[in-house]
């Protein structure tokens, strides 16, 4: 018997939670081990922190001016598959990024075929998600090509260490390049820094 895949839920609606957690415990495979009602600060470590195999996320949870980059902000936590289940409409640049959206009228089947998809492949564009670095990426390479440490990127961001060194774990998966010269090096032939700031 295959191992079930583990499922963290992110959303404010109970109703919703609920729903999903009995259609994944009536058709097996999969196993809802947490449910969270926002990516609030204290939340972050609990994905974080979580072997989940699927994070199903309600984009609605993020505020709108950064809803589009909700999907990069769980990935920087996870490596996760994360799928949507919008419970307001949402516009498609927001959904795309999603390795699949689940609609609140799916069928119970077509629900479990999506979250199958998701975990079946490394995502849906898998060239962006594998190589291409988000904006907060790039700004943390930018600082490490600079000489920064850990502790004064997270003062410049406003953010934990551990989220920094999140960061540049994901940066070093998605570049293949674990040193800071050789960091240094992909930061000026991407153009992502002026030399002259290095002197």
């Amino acid at each position: 018997m295959s191992i079930k895949k583990r499922i963290l839920i992110i959303s404010p609606s109970r109703i919703i939670s609920r729903g999903i957690t009995a259609i994944l415990e009536e058709h097996g495979g999969f196993t809802v081990e947490t449910v969270l009602t926002d990516l609030q600060r204290e939340n972050e470590a609990t994905v974080r922190d979580s072997m989940a195999d699927i994070v199903i996320v309600d984009p609605v949870i993020f505020d709108y001016t950064s809803r589009a980059s909700g999907r990069n902000r769980i990935s920087d936590l996870t490596g996760a598959a994360v799928v949507a289940v919008p419970t307001i409409p949402a516009d498609e640049d927001t959904v795309r990024n999603y390795d699949e959206t689940i609609s609140i009228y799916d069928t119970p089947s077509a629900v479990i075929s999506k979250l199958r998809a998701s975990v079946s492949r490394p995502g849906k564009h898998p060239e962006h998600e594998r190589d291409e670095l988000s904006a907060r990426e790039k700004e943390i390479l930018v600082c490490v090509a600079k000489g920064m440490l850990n502790k004064e990127i997270a003062d410049k961001f406003h953010i934990s260490i551990y989220t920094v060194i999140t960061h540049r774990k994901n940066i070093t998966r998605k570049t293949g390049i674990k040193t800071v010269a050789g960091l240094t090096v992909y930061a000026l032939l991407n153009n992502l820094i002026d030399p002259n700031s290095l002197e």
